[in-house]
C-alpha cells in the first residue's frame, strides 16, 4: 500500500472513531448523569457502571482526534488494528448491553466496522511492508 492510501485509511479511521465515539458518549452522559436515553435502564440500579462507558468512548474520541493530526507512519496500522480488535471484541463480549439497551443496529454497525478496520489495517501493514521492500 502506498503512503497516500495508508494515510487515507488512517484519516477515514479517525473520522469513524470521532463520530462513533461522540455518538456513544452522548447517551453515556445522558444515562449516567440524567437518567435519560437508551442507557438509562442499564444504569438506573448501578450508576457507577457508567464510568466504563464514558472512559471507553472518551478514549476512542481522543484517539480519533489525535489520529486526525498525526504524521503518517506504517506503525499506526498495527496500533489501529489493536485498538479495533479490542473495541470489536469488547462489543462481542458485552453484546447483552446492545440487547438490553435496544440498540442492536448500533451494535451490528459498530462491531462490523471495528473488524473491517482490523482487516484493513493488517492488509495495509502487510502492503506497506511489501511496498517498502520492493526495488524502486
Amino acid at each position: 500500500m502506498t503512503p497516500f492510501f495508508g494515510n487515507l485509511l488512517i484519516r477515514v479511521n479517525a473520522c469513524f472513531l470521532i463520530v462513533a465515539s461522540a455518538g456513544g458518549l452522548a447517551p453515556d452522559i445522558a444515562g449516567s448523569f440524567f437518567g435519560r436515553g437508551a442507557e438509562a435502564i442499564l444504569l438506573a440500579d448501578a450508576p457507577g457502571t457508567g464510568i466504563g462507558f464514558i472512559e471507553a468512548h472518551g478514549l476512542a474520541l481522543i484517539i480519533g482526534a489525535t489520529l486526525s493530526r498525526i504524521a503518517y507512519s506504517r506503525t499506526w496500522h498495527a496500533f489501529l488494528a489493536a485498538v479495533h480488535m479490542l473495541l470489536g471484541t469488547a462489543n462481542l463480549l458485552f453484546w447483552q448491553f446492545f440487547i438490553a439497551a435496544d440498540v442492536l443496529v448500533v451494535g451490528y454497525v459498530t462491531t462490523a466496522a471495528h473488524f473491517l478496520f482490523v482487516v484493513a489495517h493488517l492488509a495495509a501493514l502487510a502492503g506497506t511492508a511489501r511496498f517498502a521492500a520492493s526495488p524502486r
